[in-house]
């Protein structure tokens, strides 16, 4: 079920009502949780096989993979024999990821690398669909078989329980990619419905809903419009269409992840905040520890300090660096182009170590300046993310100081005009701790209501309802 579409705004309270029905039985029988929970798989795991039966059992073979190994290697870890177990579980694991997602990537790789030496092949080529959130859900499901591994939780025994924990529909096309630890514990206990919780819900759901149909499908016109054919538009077009691009996909993978965070605390339940305020970094370093929060901890967990992270020397430190975000690349898609987005991204972040770059700003004036080089840089590097060759990404920076007047949607610029300098006051109020935007918890409740009714009349107005999925969801 996508957020941004009719049938959420229908079928979504439907199933807060059921929920919150089917766990208040507690108080009768003394199984509600029992029911809730099982009643929210089969809600996660319909929602799911809306879009495609087939590739729902991909997601329950991952479930029980992760499961039953997790359960293996506690029981041999006594024996010294966890190693060969946590292989093949990370194997089987990553097995429908490489296949529907990396298969054509690699044996054209090989193919190019055979050319090389004069071996010329045709490799086969497969036409799936890759399954909706495959990478998410598996991140999340390798990522609680590994802390099992290094026995920093135990394996979770209730099957049902586990199946809900990958499968929980608010995050599963998106992220956030939840830890065991924080999930799990939620999914066993009870909790009865909290008002405030929920209040905190909507204002997410809302805040997310604006930041997706209002602010990022507007700015995808434009930016669609000029990347089809990017050298067939103006230098000035490009650059628009670059600095919108890095707004669409904050506003488009924020908007979601916002969205799920109010959805799960609708339904009871406390999820990492993934974003804070990314383009208002200082240092691509700091970028990175605001920017899809529970990849980069995910990432720096499973990837980053097990080879050594920065505690062997600084060319270790600064290797171990490129490697993560090459896998960050990787992760994010089978293309040359995702590759180099990583290492851009890497290699800056070394460059601002040897610098000392990513450490905060001591000197106030300098904030600004360290927020637009920051800003820039991502900007550049989104351009290889979005368009389909690094080649043509080069063709379109160098294409940028061409002077030519800018193509103009007027429409587009009207609904951006209004949306933009509401998007930046918005997150300059946003709170630190994870709140939310400090307007929405005004002690006037004039004031409140009239950023709630404006945003709703704004979404409503302008916003493109049922436009498509989120740019996220491919990954």
């Amino acid at each position: 079920m996508i957020f941004n579409s009719f049938q959420f705004i229908w079928l979504f309270p439907l199933i807060f009502v059921g929920y919150w029905i089917a766990d208040g039985l507690k108080i009768i029988s003394g199984g509600g949780k029992t029911v809730a929970n099982c009643l929210l798989l089969i809600i996660s795991y319909g929602l799911y096989a809306q879009w495609s039966v087939p590739f729902s059992f991909i997601l329950f073979g991952v479930t029980l993979i992760t499961y039953g190994f997790a359960r293996l290697i506690e029981v041999k870890q006594a024996f010294g024999k966890k190693k060969y177990l946590i292989w093949g579980g990370v194997l089987l694991t990553l097995l429908p990821l490489l296949i529907f997602k990396y298969f054509n990537f690699i044996t054209q790789a090989g193919a190019s690398a055979l050319a090389w030496i004069g071996i010329d092949t045709a490799p086969p080529g497969l036409n799936w669909v890759v399954p909706l959130g495959l990478s998410f859900y598996t991140f999340q499901a390798l990522g609680y078989l590994w802390d099992v591994y290094y026995r920093k939780i135990h394996a979770e025994k209730n099957f049902l329980d586990y199946m809900l924990f990958v499968a929980f529909f608010p995050q599963i096309l998106c992220g956030p990619i939840s830890k065991a630890d924080e999930l799990i514990p939620q999914i066993k206990a009870h909790k009865p419905f909290n008002y405030n919780q929920a209040v905190s819900g909507l204002r997410w759901l809302l805040w997310g809903m604006f930041l997706k149909v209002v602010f990022a499908d507007r700015l995808g016109v434009y930016v669609d419009t000029i990347f089809a054919d990017p050298l067939h538009f103006s230098g000035s077009s490009n650059l628009i269409a670059a600095i919108f691009y890095s707004f669409q996909i904050y506003g488009d993978f924020a908007g979601y992840s916002f969205m799920a965070l109010g959805v799960a605390k609708l339904m009871g339940y406390d999820i990492i905040k993934n974003f804070n305020r990314p383009y208002f970094s200082t240092s691509v370093s700091m970028f990175w520890k605001r920017w899809n929060i529970s990849l980069t901890r995910w990432l720096t967990n499973f990837i980053y300090i097990p080879q050594g992270g920065s505690r062997r020397g600084k060319i270790r430190t600064y290797r171990n660096i490129i490697l993560t975000f090459l896998v960050s690349g990787i992760w994010h898609g089978a293309s040359w182009t995702f590759i180099f987005w990583g290492l851009i991204h890497g290699l800056t972040q070394c460059v601002e170590k040897a610098l000392g770059f990513n450490k905060p700003v001591a000197k106030k004036w300098l904030i600004f300046p360290r927020i637009i080089l920051t800003f820039s840089i991502v900007t550049l590097a989104w351009i290889f993310f979005r368009l389909p060759s690094i080649q043509l990404g080069f063709d379109v920076i160098g294409h940028i100081p061409s002077l030519a007047s800018p193509y103009l949607d007027l429409v587009t610029f009207a609904h951006i005009a209004i949306a933009l300098p509401i998007v930046i006051l918005f997150e300059c109020l946003m709170e630190y701790n994870g709140d939310g935007v400090r307007v929405f918890f005004s002690r006037h409740c004039i004031l409140r209501w009239i950023c709630y009714l404006s945003l709703t009349l704004m979404i409503l107005l302008f916003g493109v309802l049922n436009s498509g999925q989120f740019i996220y969801v491919s990954f």
